[in-house]
């Protein structure tokens, strides 16, 4: 049996050049060009400037607001406790935030588990389209993110201004 090869593209975004790459199609790695969580392509990797062009479609559409959330096929996590929080992290609406206490209460874990979300969230391969940056630490403050906490306000201030937040924790300053 043959090997999948992974394939990779960029999409130029507001918040910079976005690496996208998988296998057969099937997108499982969005690196943001800065941060603590940068990807780059492996040499063995194949740069193909038309893989991924749905979900190319789908971003560019999502940095101009003609869609705010995303529907592409995603490869189910690799154990329970990361899924539930990725399905967590797609519930958070549009515009909106949760904390990870908020988010570890919703999975069914007692608050003190916010540490392992921030991890779950930390590992999270496909950021915008699982959106992590929606979860913020307690009283609104933002904390952790593999693309750098200036893009993280970016991609919040981007909803904010499209959807001001009700009820949320969050506030512009």
């Amino acid at each position: 049996m043959q090997e999948s090869v992974t394939r990779y593209t960029y999409i130029e975004s507001p918040v910079g050049a976005l690496l996208l790459a998988g296998s057969d199609q099937l997108l499982e790695c969005v690196s943001f060009p800065s941060g603590h969580g940068v990807r780059k392509p492996k040499p063995h990797w194949q740069e193909d400037a038309g893989a991924f062009a749905e979900t190319s479609r789908q971003l560019r559409a999502w940095f101009a607001g003609d869609i705010l959330e995303f529907d592409l096929p995603l490869e189910p996590a690799a154990d329970p406790f990361a899924a539930a929080v990725r399905k967590a992290m797609l519930a958070i609406p549009y515009g909106e935030t949760a904390t990870y206490g908020e988010v570890a209460r919703s999975i069914g874990e007692p608050v003190s588990a916010s540490r392992a979300i921030g991890a779950a969230c930390g590992a999270n391969p496909l950021p915008i389209i699982v959106p992590c940056h929606r979860v913020v630490g307690a009283g609104g403050s933002l904390t952790g993110f593999g693309g750098g906490l200036e893009t993280k306000k970016m991609l919040l201030d981007l909803e904010f201004r499209r959807r001001p937040p009700s009820g949320t924790l969050f506030s512009l300053a």
